[in-house]
């Protein structure tokens, strides 16, 4: 835990960019409309993949003993996974909505 501590104290300005970027990312996403929300979630998608992907190699090469990188990893994955199926099921309702009904 100290060591999370020390990164960010040592790592302040990025601490703060990360939280501007997170607020930022929220003002902007609660301005796209309707109709853009499909295509861009299949962007979000392949992004969390990516993601996914690079977690499963960041803890395949990191210590067995380096526990903060390999529950960051784990975390990492989680989230991805979590959102690759949300974004799946969002987009699925979507395109449901705009099929013909019998």
């Amino acid at each position: 835990m100290n060591e999370l501590w020390e990164f960010i104290e040592n790592n302040l300005q990025i601490t703060y960019i990360l939280i501007l970027a997170i607020f930022v990312g929220i003002e902007v996403i609660k301005s796209i409309p309707a109709v853009l929300h499909t295509p861009l979630m299949s962007g979000a998608n392949a992004l969390s993949g990516v993601v996914i992907v690079g977690a499963i190699l960041v803890m395949l090469h990191a210590d067995p003993t380096d526990y903060v990188a390999l529950s960051l990893g784990f975390v990492a994955v989680v989230l991805g996974v979590v959102n690759v199926v949300g974004g799946f099921a969002v987009t699925d309702r979507m395109l449901q909505m705009f099929k013909r009904k019998k």
